[in-house]
Order: structure tokens, then sequence, then C-alpha cells
């Protein structure tokens, strides 16, 4: 090859990569070599290495609060205050309220039943978020600035965990009473794997729902998306629990409305009946029902609705906006009472699980020290002793079902005919 063709290759190269300046005369006068291209690609230990330094970063909290506006007011400046003392009081109630019912399903073989296994998880699930949110108010405050981001997590998500934990048990329960009801049968044993598998599906959710942020669904790094309630979490992940909690509501509401629309055909069924006294007793049975299901839908509601509004507003506005923001703990606190009232609603109004708290927590007064028993001791057990377990034991299912404790076999076997002669008759 001449020395001229390696000219003009030499020459149509550098022209591709040549920057050409008014008034030059050639664009050989200025040549800039074209810089490579480099892609760089994070490894994924890069990347998990990046991320374990921001979740130890003290500083990122007191980037976020400070954000967020929490930083402006003195509560995180200050002690515990009386409102704090107030709910860890709460707090403490609930903890010791469902370890007594706890202690009474697991004393009383005759709670060891499929559908008390569903209210044995929500008792736990509410004891757990008793202790959990004592566990946030001790760690709040000032407290809060000294923590890393992977112990804010671990904190806010232990309340999250058990709180949706509690939540979902409620489906779980209102979900096996529909099914119930649904196939008009009695409990044959046979509904251990059914309710083993809602209390595992309700844990796993929970359990997945309450992770999510810290495996990498929050706003670090991103402060415009962050969450004026929760700081360390994104917008969008307050969004998603909103749209979830909502519908988990709507299906319970839809749930116990079916129920008590069988309930109320059957009972229609009957008001042809020639008794008049034995209609009256119905209709009494019919107005308990309804009394049981709207205290549960109207308490679940009235705890639950004013924090997925306040989370709802935490999504569209910032705490300048809307300075209700700043005041989530009284909305959190309210939604904690539902715990509080959980064993109230869904075992204390059942005769039988009134009497077995009654004797946990009244066997020193009724029992001497040898052993035996008090002359007023023995007109209360007399009182308390229930009928035969074999039937109750069948329609447990029923009875829980119905009314959470307020109808008894005999108004199932008013209602529902065929159920009960099945059970006479042992089928």
């Amino acid at each position: 090859m001449g020395a001229s063709q390696r000219a003009q290759r030499l020459t149509s190269a550098f022209r591709q990569t040549t920057l050409v300046l008014p008034n030059t005369k050639s664009p050989l006068d200025i040549w800039i070599p074209a810089a490579p291209t480099v892609i760089t690609k994070t490894s994924p230990t890069t990347y998990l290495s990046r991320m374990f330094k921001e979740y130890q970063n003290n500083a990122v909290i007191m980037d976020h609060y400070n954000a967020t506006g929490k930083l402006e007011g003195r509560e995180y400046n200050e002690g515990m205050k009386a409102v704090d003392i107030v709910f860890l009081i709460i707090c403490l109630l609930i903890v010791l309220e469902n370890a007594v019912v706890l202690v009474a399903i697991w004393k009383n073989k005759k709670f060891h039943l499929p559908m008390y296994y569903l209210l044995g998880n929500l008792t736990f699930s509410d004891l757990l978020a008793g202790f959990t949110y004592m566990v946030n108010i001790i760690t709040s405050g000032a407290n809060t600035l000294k923590m890393t981001p992977v112990q804010w997590f671990i904190r806010e998500g232990g309340v999250f965990i058990t709180l949706a934990a509690s939540i979902i048990s409620l489906l779980a329960i209102a979900i096996e009473r529909h099914v119930t009801m649904a196939r008009m049968k009695p409990y044959q044993g046979a509904k251990r794997g059914r309710m083993f598998a809602l209390i595992g599906i309700s844990w796993v959710l929970s359990i997945i729902l309450g992770l999510l942020p810290i495996m990498g669904w929050n706003c670090m790094g991103n402060l415009d998306q962050c969450s004026t309630v929760l700081p360390l979490y994104s917008k969008s992940f307050i969004l998603f629990c909103i749209t979830v909690f909502s519908g988990v509501l709507l299906a319970i509401v839809v749930l116990y409305v079916r129920i008590f629309r069988v309930v109320k055909s059957n009972t229609q069924r009957l008001s042809g009946a020639p008794q008049r006294k034995g209609f009256v007793k119905k209709s009494q049975k019919y107005m308990a029902l309804l009394k049981t299901v709207t205290i549960v839908l109207g308490v679940f509601i009235a705890c639950w609705l004013p924090l997925f509004f306040l989370l709802l507003l935490d999504f569209f506005y910032s705490s300048k906006s809307c300075p209700a923001l700043l005041k989530a703990e009284y909305f959190l606190g309210l939604a904690m009472i539902n715990s509080l009232l959980n064993p109230i609603i869904y075992t204390l109004t059942s005769k039988d699980m009134r009497k077995a708290i009654l004797r946990l927590l009244c066997s020193y007064c009724l029992i001497t020290k040898d052993g035996q028993v008090r002359k007023f001791g023995i007109t209360f057990l007399e009182c308390s002793s229930s009928k035969p377990e074999m039937p109750s034991h069948r329609l447990e299912g029923l009875d829980s079902t119905v009314s959470t404790g307020n109808f008894t076999p005999s108004t199932i076997k008013a209602i529902f005919p065929k159920i009960s002669k099945s059970v006479v008759l042992g089928q």
C-alpha cells in the first residue's frame, strides 16, 4: 500500500472523531480523539455492600425525619409524654387480656377444636401487636434519632406484621364462618387442615408485607417519595397497603352480610309456624345475631378506618399541607384498641369461654390451699358447668359461626332443623 493511500485512510478516520471549529483552515488543525464509552455495571455484591452501609448509617434517619417535617416540633427532643404513658397502659392491658384468653383455651380441652384455633391465632396476634407497639413507644421520641435504618425497619416492621396478622385473622374467621354456613354441616373433627392453612396463610402474608420495606421497597435516597407518617417508607408502599387492607375490610363486611342473610332467610322460612311463642324466641335470637354482627363490623371499622384515611392523606399531601400527619400516634393508638376489644367480641361473648376465664381468674377464690372447694365456690362451679360436650362439640362450628356465642345449639336446631336431625341420628 502506497503512502498516499495510507494518508487518505488516516484522514478519513480523523474526520470521524474531529471537532471542527469556526475559522479553522482544516479539520486536521484541531483534533480531539473520541473518548471510549465505558459501561459500568454494578455487581450484586457491590449493591448489597452499599445497601448494608446505608442501613447502618444513623444520619439517614435524621435526613428523612428532617425532610418530612417531623423535627420541627419538640417531640424528638423530649422524653415520654402523657399520651405515651396512656398508650403503654393500653398495650399492657392488651397483652394481659389476650394472655388470659390463650391460657384459658390451652387449659380447657373443650376449646381444643378447629374453630378455636382461629380464635387462638387472633388472640396470639393481638398479644404480639400489644407487645410490639409497647416496644415501639418505649423506643420512640429522642431514641428514634439514635437508631440505624435497619433498627428502624425492624421496629416498625414488627408492629406492621402483628397488626396485619390481626386484620387477616379477622378475615380468616369470617371465611371459615361463611364456609360453614354455606355448607350447613356441623364439624366432624376433620377441619384442622383448613384451619392450619388459614392460619399459615395469614402469617405468611403478614410477614411478606412487613418485610417488603427492608427488602428494598423504601424511599432511601429518594426523599421526595417518602411518607410523613413513616419517613423511611415509600408512598407507593403506603398506597399498596391501603389497597390491601381496604380489600380485607370489604371482604369481611361482605362475608358477614352474607352470613346474616343466610340466618335471616332460614328464620323467615319458619315465620309461618303455628307456635307463636317459639317464633318470638327465634326473633329474639335473630336480633341477637344482628347485634353481634353490628358490633363486630362497627368496632373494626371505627378502629381502623381513621388510620386508613390518614395513610391515604399521607400519599397525597405533605406535613405542611396536612398537619394531622404529624399526629399519627393517635390514629395508630385507636387501631390498637381493636386488639383490646377483639377478645371481648370474639371470645368473651361465648358463655363457655366466659365461664372458663372466670374459673381461671377466680380459682384461688373458689378453692382452698388443700384442694377443697369453698361453699360459695360449689354454687359457682355448678352454675358454670356445661351441658354434655358431645353435641356441643359437633355443633361448635355453627354455634361459633352464627353469633360468636349468642346462639345455642337449641337455636341452631330451630333455624337449621336438618342439621340438628343429622346430629341426633349420628350422621
